[in-house]
């Protein structure tokens, strides 16, 4: 037997309702900070420079968060009705 439940509700709904804590408040701050870090970036070397001191653990910290999104993605994508898209 196989059921399928669809719930129609917003972030904020679904947010609250699994428990989750509200990180607005702190991802402000995050964009705040990187827009006030970028501000006078010319160069692709600047950039970089940049990019190293705000992401942690510098590019291995990228490359590991890159491997997690994309390994998340093909599990999603292996599953039985993976790859249906919205309203299928």
């Amino acid at each position: 037997m196989k059921i399928n439940v669809e719930v129609d509700c917003s972030p904020e709904e679904a947010r609250r309702f699994l428990g989750l804590p509200d990180v607005t408040k702190a991802n402000e701050i995050y964009v705040d900070s990187i827009a006030k870090a970028m501000q006078g970036v010319g160069t692709v070397d600047q950039m970089q420079e940049v990019a190293k001191q705000i992401a942690p653990m510098g590019q291995m910290g990228l490359k590991l968060f890159q491997q997690i999104l994309e390994g998340g993605a093909a599990m999603a994508m292996s599953k039985p009705g993976g790859s249906k898209k919205p309203g299928d």
